[in-house]
């Protein structure tokens, strides 16, 4: 009885492990630090985190693309060095001013895990700040920078919406998969956003 007790206690850990890691890089990604002090700090406030505030055990979909997950880092890599210059630019440029806006982005998926890594995502890139998150209709409302015309926001709307693919591509369930590339092919067809958003929803749960 004991035994199987310690199993299941070391399983449940191996299963939060892949969310323990990401409270670390989440730590020092924010503070734009990759020293050792950073990923200690980090290591510690991660511990205090699972350790007093007892949320309900993270549901991964047991399912993880090494290739797509490169893909991720590299091009969030990327979009953090051209969002840093693009704002940049924009704060030294005497002959305009950025435009402003407040922009919805319908997501397809309801998983809670995925919706907060997009949302980081779209808060880490310079230029986009995540004011608030409608879980139950599935968007999330973003203040931008650079946004002059419809063209412009509408721009904006599909970046984010094509981190959410990255991310399913790499970490999602075999139905959040099939939900986002029916919601990309939609968007294909010039299908408008807010009518592509409203495919079935797509959890993690019960899909490896």
């Amino acid at each position: 009885m004991r035994t199987d007790a310690k199993r299941s206690a070391l399983t449940g850990l191996w299963r939060q492990l892949p969310f323990f890691v990401w409270l670390i890089a989440v730590w020092m990604l924010l503070w734009g630090q990759f020293t050792v002090l950073a990923f200690v700090t980090g290591l510690v406030i991660a511990i205090f985190v699972t350790a007093v505030f007892r949320l309900p055990p993270v549901e991964l979909s047991g399912r993880l693309n090494p290739w797509w997950l490169l893909v991720f880092v590299l091009q969030f890599t990327a979009a953090l060095i051209q969002g840093s210059l693009t704002v940049a630019w924009q704060v030294i440029d005497p002959r305009r001013q950025p435009g402003v806006a407040v922009i919805a982005v319908p997501l397809v998926t309801d998983d809670d895990l995925i919706m907060a890594h997009v949302g980081i995502t779209a808060s880490l890139i310079p230029g986009s700040l995540v004011l608030e998150t409608d879980r139950d209709r599935r968007i999330i409302y973003l203040h931008v920078l650079g946004t002059r015309s419809d063209d412009d926001v509408e721009h904006h709307r599909r970046a984010v919406q094509r981190w959410e693919e990255r991310l399913v591509r790499a970490v999602g369930s075999r139905a959040q998969l099939e939900a986002v590339r029916s919601a990309r092919a939609a968007r294909g067809r010039g299908t408008p956003a807010k009518d592509a958003a409203k495919a079935p929803r797509a959890s993690g749960e019960g899909n490896a």
